[in-house]
């Protein structure tokens, strides 16, 4: 098993987001297993230009940076960790980076059978909004969610248990291949939706077509 979390937190390891999600690691830590840790702030990235290269040669993308590296270390992990700090109520600026350049994983469900678990923090502890957004992010991709952890940064100290909880509960999803049915509705939901843009754009959308046709989803 092998997880991989994803920190935008400018301040990396001095930041109370990945303070908190350090305590989710911890957790992991438990099961033994393989965890790797990015710091969106150490990475070179640069903005989505729609150009469309990766729905039209599978993982290809015409901007050169950090993103390729990272969305492929995505695609070997098991269980995926994404913690952001709160920016106008919503993940900030790099971590929004990231999910808008995997606009393939999105097309082509490549999520599927991964879990992934949100952590945020904030001044004011008002983060709902955001840990939707991850789930939803999860779902588009074909992921389920196990969880998300949030806290104002004030009191992180107070969130360490459920933090240390919620890494078990995603090992532990893992391990059993959790379905959460509703979950599982929004993705199918979401499947067929694409499945019409696939078939509708066939011809431009080359590569992404073909990986339909191979897992028999057309």
């Amino acid at each position: 098993m092998r997880i991989l979390l994803i920190s935008s937190s400018p301040r990396k390891e001095k930041g109370s987001t990945f303070i908190l999600a350090k305590e989710v690691l911890r957790g992991v830590s438990d099961f033994g297993v393989e965890t790797e840790v990015i710091h969106l702030a150490d990475q070179h990235i640069n903005f989505c230009q729609h150009c469309q290269a990766c729905h039209i040669k599978i993982m290809h993308c015409s901007v050169k940076d950090s993103i390729p590296v990272i969305l492929n270390k995505m695609l070997e992990a098991d269980g995926i960790i994404l913690a952001s700090p709160n920016y106008i109520n919503q993940i900030n600026a790099m971590m929004k980076a990231l999910l808008e350049r995997s606009s393939h994983f999105i097309h082509c469900k490549r999520l599927l059978g991964k879990y992934i678990a949100a952590v945020v923090t904030s001044g004011s502890g008002l983060d709902t909004q955001i840990l939707d957004y991850i789930k939803y992010y999860a779902h588009i991709c074909g992921a389920q969610y196990s969880g998300g952890v949030s806290s104002c940064e004030k009191t992180v100290a107070e969130k360490i248990e459920e933090a240390y909880l919620l890494g078990g509960k995603l090992c532990r999803d893992i391990e059993e291949k959790k379905e959460f049915s509703e979950q599982i509705k929004i993705i199918e939901s979401s499947k067929e939706h694409f499945k019409k843009l696939i078939e509708l754009r066939k011809d431009e959308w080359e590569e992404e077509y073909l990986y339909w046709q191979e897992k028999n989803w057309l």
